[in-house]
């Protein structure tokens, strides 16, 4: 017998072989207001209520047992979730503010490339697309601000207490979004250093690279910032925290090495981008070893607000753990639920 889940995951590839566009259900449209603002009889000032916001019902799957696949917007998402129902945050947001549009989204989709920078084949191997991470202006800089707000405002609220959010930036934009955490009630821990060699960055100036054959413009990426933010304990300590919440802290390594804020690893290459063809796929190496550490009493729900192709789930699963992933990309969430469960079995070397 065919599942609900199977089901939901054939309407989905069905509509996108066929070359459709899919519809959210009427359930994934934007919430409806069920009463108008109204002002609080016998107030001394005009007091407006918050309009009363009627439930939506996102479709999900399940690509494994305990690890949960959501079509929906991260923040509407995030909206409706209980208080101090996750227990860690992972994960690695699209940060560009255009590349992610449809209309250039499906630019990269079809090669085309726009304002994703599509790299030539080299020794026969055909490079992922990159985005082209540009100098933002002012008010691109505060529309990403108050983006990250909004995103940390409703982190705090679903994170137990003591729950840690692990956010991946980059060294362009990680002071504009770890300000915007931490300006919203969050502690800042510290910053998970990957060691990582990239190829973006260290191109000599554009149209005259023989003129300025010494030149680079900036300098090539060799590292990429996680920012370590935790929702304030609510008991006295951390050891009450974590008797009461099983957060607080992060698990060790072994008991004689803590977790580390260093963590090298090379960007994900076969097998695993061949299960999950995402651009920005992130190694099952890195992400085994921050959502083991986020819970450290090994229970609790680890969430991934900008899921893309699973990779957070994947290591969650590998763990024995408990995930849930939202991802509004249709193609992006089918791209899940076939790679979570392969890339959950694919061996690391430690």
């Amino acid at each position: 017998m065919q599942s609900a889940d199977d089901a939901l995951i054939c309407v989905f590839i069905g509509a996108l072989l066929e070359g459709q566009n899919v519809i959210m259900p009427p359930t994934m449209q934007s919430p409806k207001t069920l009463k108008a603002p109204r002002q609080v009889a016998g107030a001394a000032e005009p007091v407006v209520t918050a309009p009363a916001v009627e439930p939506v019902e996102f479709p999900h799957l399940h690509p494994l047992p305990g690890i949960e696949l959501v079509l929906a917007d991260a923040l509407q998402w995030m909206a409706q979730r209980d208080e101090n129902s996750v227990h860690a945050i992972v994960t690695d947001p699209p940060y560009a503010l255009v590349e992610y549009e449809d209309k250039d989204h499906d630019k990269m989709r079809q090669g085309q490339g726009g304002l994703w920078r599509i790299p030539p084949s080299f020794d026969g191997s055909q490079r992922s697309p990159l985005p082209r991470f540009t100098v933002l202006t002012p008010k691109e800089r505060e529309k990403l601000n108050t983006f990250f707000k909004a995103f940390a405002y409703q982190t705090q609220r679903i994170l137990v207490p003591g729950g840690h959010l692990v956010i991946a930036a980059n060294p362009l934009l990680s002071t504009t979004v770890f300000y915007a955490c931490e300006t919203s009630g969050m502690e800042k821990r510290g910053e998970l250093i990957r060691i990582v060699k990239t190829l973006r960055g260290g191109d000599r100036p554009k149209g005259a690279e023989t003129e300025f054959s010494d030149v680079s413009v900036m300098p090539r990426s060799s590292w990429e910032p996680w920012g370590l933010f935790r929702k304030p304990i609510s008991e006295k300590t951390v050891a009450q925290n974590l008797r009461k919440w099983g957060t607080g802290g992060f698990r060790r390594i072994s008991d004689d090495e803590p977790f580390r804020d260093i963590f090298e690893a090379a960007p994900a290459r076969s097998p695993e981008r061949d299960l999950a063809p995402h651009p920005s796929l992130k190694p099952q190496k890195l992400m085994r070893y921050i959502v083991r550490g986020v819970l450290p009493l090994s229970r609790g729900v680890v969430y991934d607000p900008f899921c893309g192709s699973g990779s957070t789930l994947a290591a969650a699963a590998n763990l024995g753990l408990s995930a849930i992933g939202t991802e509004r990309d249709v193609q992006y969430l089918t791209m899940a639920h076939q790679a979570i469960p392969r890339l959950s079995q694919i061996k690391i070397s430690t």
